[in-house]
């Protein structure tokens, strides 16, 4: 600021990341493009809440308001595992350090500037904030919360990718627009007394939520909710959502359309030096940015719609891709980087294959309410060719300083096996040994209750990688993903689980327990037992013992796990699936060995 010669700023933006200039760090995105609107703008990265508050204090107050965000994922995530144990790294801190951002990072930031600046507007953003909008269960305090606005006193909160609201903001205010009117800005949320009227907007319809208060009472009426807020996020033209909570009122409005190309041409194209702040040179890299230092992101949102996944509810279901100059230049620039070797780490996105994808009829995507557009089956107004991206890979491929480009994010297989040129391209030019995609489970019901498709369809893909490298002479493999304790998900399933992965060749490496995050199916149906859209009752793992007895059919191979593996197929009178795991039967109960040693008997005596 000194050497700016500035007074004051116009907005700081507080994170509980370290700064990376980068387009996948939120904050260095949202900075780029305030600055770029004319704003002067800072950073406050990772303050230390601990002490007196000086980190808070140094920048005085901005001019306009301040931005919060808990940084690029939700800080109980990041904090602890799906265990509920605390975690020794952080990887968006240099060194990869713990501790330098507090539990609910959201609800403390905006609390402490509050206190310090009670009449400064706080802005709350980012993923924590996003997926916390409304009530919401809380898998590490094991209690259902009010929204995130409730407990952080923010004045407004921003949802899902924040760039459009945010630009819609500032203008607002550059033309003297007070802040409190800022009540009719889609893609926002705020609190106000349950006395005062709704905002006027004649294009919006108004829906009502289940009031806090009976969720907390009411686990079906929680579940039921969670139906009509999923529906809302992933429409293009969405209803404005109130909840009542105490004598207070939340209000959503409805999200923006999907971003158009130029849209999201403008936020991937703003002058990012692509490096962490210089600060940090003698802390250690931030592993974070280590991964997706040389990787590009293609596009945004995700139709997949999987049960525990929050990409739709904080990106939306609608594929907004960036075009094929944008994308070109930004691999160019990486290709200039001085300690770039030649090899491109990712060229995906949230889902590897998307790109461009869309219904072929815009007007059916407007009345469409399904949360997925690939489960239960694929739809048949979506547009799943995978031309435009071939196109990007073989420009790509083709550029002089490329040595290889890795697509690394997790493919969706089922909308790729009817591209073949597609597979092809992918298994021979940009796999770099492994490729990762995720089946989940092995199991049908499982796998319903995931919204993944049916576990026949990996079994076709691996045929066509399996031949594919074949041809070509390739030593390359498929790894895949699993995860055990989902609703709907038992010892049976886990068994199944075990020996298809088995006989498939397979000893797991990439696994995982459930972990409740807020804002999804699956989350729901882990608190409240009921499925929001059937409001059936869910068989849900709850204790670490049903949670740990599930992980072990992940490792039937360890010797130490085999004798507890066999006496519960035993309990589920599935002798059969010993066989399969351990081959031939050794071991044998003690009344078939009281059997067999009589029989023995028996026959001694007739020889002799």
């Amino acid at each position: 600021m000194d050497k700016r010669g500035w007074e004051s700023v116009d907005v700081i933006i507080v994170s509980g990341d370290a700064y990376v200039d980068h387009p996948a760090f939120g904050s260095a995105v949202i900075g780029r493009l305030l600055e770029k609107e004319g704003l002067r703008v800072a950073i406050l990265a990772q303050p230390n809440w601990r002490d007196d508050l000086r980190d808070f204090k140094k920048l005085g107050k901005p001019e306009l308001f301040f931005g919060v965000t808990a940084g690029n994922m939700d800080s109980m995530v990041n904090h602890y595992t799906a265990n509920r144990r605390l975690r020794s790294n952080d990887a968006y801190t240099p060194g990869g350090k713990a501790g330098f951002r507090p539990d609910y990072a959201s609800i403390v930031y905006c609390q402490i500037l509050k206190a310090l600046y009670p009449d400064v507007p706080i802005v709350l953003g980012g993923i924590e904030a996003s997926l916390r909008r409304v009530t919401h269960y809380d898998y590490w305090s094991d209690c259902l919360k009010p929204p995130i606005l409730a407990d952080s006193n923010a004045d407004l909160l921003v949802y899902g990718m924040g760039e459009l609201p945010l630009l819609e903001i500032v203008h607002l205010m550059k033309k003297g627009v007070p802040f409190r009117s800022l009540s009719t800005i889609p893609q926002t949320a705020f609190l106000q007394d349950l006395q005062s009227g709704l905002p006027k907007n004649r294009r919006w319809e108004t829906f009502e939520l289940t009031a806090h208060e009976t969720c907390l009472k009411d686990k079906k009426q929680f579940a039921r909710n969670f139906k009509y807020i999923e529906q809302e996020s992933n429409k293009i033209h969405a209803r404005r959502l109130v909840q009542a909570v105490g004598n207070q009122r939340l209000v959503i409005n409805p999200p923006y359309p999907p971003m158009t190309e130029k849209q999201i041409d403008a936020a991937f194209d703003l002058p990012y030096t692509r490096l962490p702040h210089p600060r940090y040179q003698k802390r250690g890299p931030i592993p974070a940015f280590e991964m997706i230092k040389f990787s590009v992101n293609m596009h945004r949102g995700c139709f997949g719609g999987c049960s525990f996944c929050t990409i739709s509810a904080h990106q939306g279901k609608f594929i907004a891709s960036r075009s094929q100059d944008s994308i070109l230049k930004e691999v160019d620039k990486i290709t200039r980087m001085p300690d770039f070797k030649g090899y491109l780490s990712d060229l995906g996105g949230p889902s590897g294959n998307m790109y461009k994808m869309q219904g072929k009829d815009l007007s059916v995507c407007e009345r469409c309410v399904a949360p997925s557009c690939i489960h239960p089956t694929v739809c048949q107004n979506l547009d799943t060719s995978h031309e435009a991206m071939l196109e990007i890979y073989r420009k790509v491929n083709d550029h002089p300083k490329i040595k290889k480009a890795i697509v690394s994010s997790g493919i969706r297989y089922d909308i790729s096996l009817n591209q073949p040129e597609y597979i092809e391209q992918l298994v021979t030019h940009h796999v770099s040994g492994r490729l990762k995609v995720a089946p989940e489970h092995t199991d049908p019901g499982v796998l319903k209750q995931m919204r993944k498709p049916k576990f026949d369809t990996f079994y076709r893909f691996k045929d066509q990688f399996d031949s594919l490298c074949k041809k070509n002479g390739l030593n390359q493999q498929i790894i895949p993903y699993f995860i055990s304790s989902h609703p709907g998900c038992g010892n049976r399933e886990m068994a199944d689980l075990a020996v298809k992965t088995k006989e498939l060749g397979y000893k797991l490496e990439q696994i995982q327990d459930f972990t409740p995050t807020p804002m999804t199916v699956a989350t729901v149906v882990y608190y409240s037992g009921y499925h929001p859209y059937s409001l059936k009752k869910v068989p849900v793992a709850r204790t670490r013992s049903e949670k740990l007895s599930q992980r072990q059919f992940f490792f039937w191979y360890k010797s130490e796990n085999r004798k507890q593996l066999e006496q519960k197929l035993r309990q589920m009178g599935r002798e059969d699936l010993i066989e399969r795991l351990y081959g031939k039967m050794k071991r044998t109960s003690g009344k078939r060995k009281i059997h067999e040693k009589r029989n023995t008997h028996i026959k001694q005596r007739e020889e002799s």
